[in-house]
């Protein structure tokens, strides 16, 4: 038993560390979206899928030796691919589909080991099963899921802030190559002890009748409800704070703790308990998620969205639990279970992206999860629906359920209503808002999410005024007024946003901007004026702007801005020392590098003040508030020059203060970063 166990255990734990592990590395090719995360789990199931399915194939059509032979193959074969390090050709051009990308890359790099790992659980368990006689398995199945939630609990608190991207691979790779011997030598094991007689009685007995079609359609729409939760308010929690590992390793360590939880042989799910329960939680999860962008409390809200979310698994899981089959068909379920888990991730990554302008599939998840748990809850054995649904009781849960509807289809009307504007794609919801008020005073804003990119007042005489974060008084303002009158001046800027850097342009100036998101400069040029009307000569890049920057020759830029943000959070491959060595190669030497952190989660001023020290740059911190207009934002910016005579000017004389240390906030490289110690 223990050497199934330690198999079982050891292949779960490299299987759900692998999928933050290389999520994280190639985040920085793909703008830090957090699209990127819901791209890789939609890997990770559809490659969980194929585990399975192949497991299935092997149990049900092979004989024993066969069965160790093909697999022993596929084992010897994945040790060739290692270590699972991404090359650099997979990074993107800008040209390309993200999804697609992605998907390649990890097929390439990961595909083969992930898929062996995903097979590992059902096999071992069919395995086990067979020499002992029809023993039940799934003991195995919760601790195999016990080994997912230490891996993905220990990579942010443990793996990621000590180790080096490369050499967590590298690491990985060398577990990984023990758990192909070891699995092999089970394999061997499997193919020549014959089958020990059934015991004469079994802890969990089980019905040994084939299930029918609609109960494995079952297991799969359970599987897709707590998959389609898990991964919404994943997406949910990462749009508007940011794509780091602990939130999206978060409502994934929960959705796995209700596996644990439910197919351990104690009894932690209570049937009668969490089917109460699961009316507040799913009326929680469509109350928080419809006062997105009011929070006045992160940890509160991220704890509450935690809760409901596991009370919502636990029923699904609990479910799963309670109608799972005989072990002979035990492979047959963990495929519908898959089936059902591939189906979610597909919906939310693929299908939600292009079938919604805007984030409403949390809304859909939480719906077929209330209809799902009452046609669960009225279920009689021997009565038809027909007859149950008949019931005074099952009226006021359908009643109950078509009101939950109700409600979650005015927020999603509330999401769309009132803009000018609403679109999707990988890269997050754009959404336009107009302000009405005297025609004088009348402003267009873009938001990313709920985070504001940039405003204009709409008024043909105030289109070039400088508002929101880009104000005269701001960091970035002061530094475009050190340009001399008449002397050309070439500006970069990482982030196109509505264009409200445009505005600063004259005649004799060249601005280049750089932008991932391919929706953006359609809508800074039809939405907005700012580069219509920009004096300066005016070009957009697409791409990632570091990227970008890369491939080309240095720049001479007078003032490199870096205003890229993801939601509210600046992607962090933007603000690393190689990421700022590169911002100076392509500056002039007495070049102005800005930095924009206006933030409401994190303070990146430690980040800045640790980096220029490294590098020997010198540093200004410019802090503004909101000014009594209201058509200027409170902001932070860092400015950053080769020099302290570049910054010392005038004109930036007791604007602000030298970037501080911060005890416990190192030097972030492409291989390190915490922003753990950076949360306000």
């Amino acid at each position: 038993m223990f050497f199934y166990a330690f198999i079982v255990f050891l292949s779960a734990f490299l299987l759900f560390q692998i999928q933050p592990m290389i999520a994280r590395y190639i985040l920085a090719w793909f703008g830090g979206s957090a699209a990127v995360w819901t791209t890789c789990m939609l890997f990770f199931q559809v490659g969980l899928l194929l585990g399975y399915l192949y497991s299935h194939f092997l149990i049900e059509r092979l004989p024993p030796r066969r069965q160790t032979a093909l697999h022993g193959v596929l084992l010897a074969a994945s040790l060739l691919l290692l270590p699972v390090l991404p090359g650099a050709h997979w990074k993107p051009t800008g040209l390309e589909n993200p999804t697609l990308r992605i998907l390649g890359l990890l097929t390439a790099t990961v595909g083969l080991p992930y898929f062996l790992l995903s097979s590992t659980s059902p096999l071992l368990q069919a395995w086990y099963s067979r020499r002992f006689g029809g023993a039940m398995p799934y003991r195995l199945f919760a601790l195999s899921n016990l080994g997912s939630m230490l891996a993905l609990l220990t990579y942010p608190t443990l793996i990621e802030p000590q180790m080096a991207g490369r050499l967590q691979i590298w690491v990985w790779s060398a577990g990984y190559a023990l758990f192909a011997v070891l699995c092999a030598f089970a394999a061997v094991r499997a193919a020549r002890q014959p089958a020990a007689r059934p015991a004469a009685a079994s802890p969990e007995p089980a019905a040994d009748t084939k299930p029918s079609f609609g109960r494995r359609l079952l297991w799969a729409g359970l599987a897709a409800c707590g998959s389609m939760l898990m991964l919404a308010v994943a997406n949910h929690l990462t749009q508007d704070v940011a794509a780091i590992p602990f939130l999206w390793v978060l409502p994934l360590s929960l959705y796995l703790l209700s596996f644990i939880l439910t197919f351990d042989a104690r009894g932690w799910y209570q049937r009668s308990l969490f089917m109460v329960l699961l009316a507040p939680a799913l009326g929680g999860l469509s109350y928080l998620q419809s006062i997105s962008g009011e929070r006045t409390n992160m940890l509160r809200d991220i704890v509450l969205f935690a809760v409901c979310m596991f009370v919502a698994c636990m029923v699904c899981h609990g479910e799963l639990a309670r109608l799972k089959p005989a072990p002979r068909y035990l492979t047959s379920f963990y495929l519908m279970l898959s089936i059902g888990g591939a189906a979610g991730g597909l919906f939310v990554a693929v299908v939600a992206p292009y079938l919604f302008p805007t984030y409403l599939e949390l809304q859909v998840a939480i719906g077929l999860s209330a209809l799902l748990a009452v046609l669960l809850a009225i279920e009689e054995p021997g009565i038809p629906y027909k007859t149950a649904l008949a019931s005074a009781g099952s009226i006021m849960l359908l009643l109950g359920v078509l009101s939950l509807w109700v409600y979650l289809g005015r927020t999603m009307r509330h999401a769309l209503s009132g803009y000018v504007y609403v679109g999707r794609n990988f890269y997050g919801s754009l959404r336009i808002r107009d302000t009405n008020r005297d025609p004088w005073e009348i402003y267009r804003t873009l938001l990313h999410g709920n985070i504001n990119h940039g405003e204009q007042m709409m008024h043909k005489d105030r289109r070039r005024e400088h508002v929101a974060y880009y104000c005269e008084s701001s960091g970035i303002g002061k530094v475009m007024l050190l340009r001399k009158p008449g002397v050309p001046s070439k500006v970069g800027v990482l982030g196109l946003g509505a264009g409200s850097m445009a505005a600063f342009g004259r005649p004799e100036d060249e601005f280049f901007f750089y932008e991932i998101n391919p929706a953006v400069p359609r809508i800074a040029r039809k939405y907005f004026s700012y580069l219509s009307d920009c004096k300066a000569k005016a070009r957009v890049v697409m791409g990632d702007g570091r990227l970008s920057l890369e491939r080309e020759e240095p720049q001479s830029f007078d003032v490199l801005m870096m205003d890229a943000f993801s939601g509210d959070s600046i992607p962090v491959h933007l603000v690393t020392s190689e990421a700022l060595q590169l911002y100076f190669r392509h500056l002039k030497p007495d070049g102005i590098l800005v930095v924009h952190i206006s933030n409401k989660y994190l303070d990146l001023e430690p980040v800045l003040a640790r980096l220029s020290r490294s590098l020997g740059k010198a540093s200004l911190v410019i802090e503004t508030e909101d000014d009594d207009s209201g058509t200027c934002y409170g902001t932070t910016y860092v400015l950053l020059a080769n020099s302290p005579d570049v910054l010392d000017r005038a004109e930036l004389r007791g604007a602000g203060h030298e970037a501080e240390l911060r005890a416990g906030v190192g030097l972030w490289t492409d291989d390190y970063s915490n922003l753990y110690r950076l949360l306000k």
